[in-house]
């Protein structure tokens, strides 16, 4: 065999490993970061808090809580407006929250555009 030629294993052998590492840390802190994600909880509030929405990371709505002085059987479309405010600006928080983390997580890979 000529000098400097392959001496067993891959070429590239130890790189490969280097990578598989770093993919399995990656994975492991998306997962991670995906539990966080789901546990957290997004509140948003309209009407100055007289509607608060409560939204779960998995994108269900927990609670809506509406404060009894708001409630005026005459004008029933404003607390409808309130309600779509205070649910639509906590999937709004969550949805920023979200993206934040994936761009940090992104960062990680320097991929653009991969999430």
């Amino acid at each position: 065999m000529a000098k400097g030629g392959f001496r067993g294993g891959m070429p590239g052998g130890a790189n490969q490993a280097s990578m598989m590492r770093q993919a399995q840390k990656m994975q492991q802190e998306f997962m991670k970061m995906q539990q966080e994600l789901e546990s957290a909880k997004y509140e948003f509030t309209s009407g100055g808090g007289a509607v608060k929405a409560v939204m779960i990371g998995t994108r269900k709505l927990e609670s809506i809580e509406i404060n009894p002085e708001v409630v005026d059987p005459e004008d029933v479309e404003m607390l409808q407006d309130l309600i779509l405010s205070a649910v639509n600006g906590a999937i709004h928080e969550a949805d920023e929250k979200t993206n934040a983390a994936m761009s940090k997580l992104q960062g990680g890979l320097g991929i653009p555009g991969l999430f």
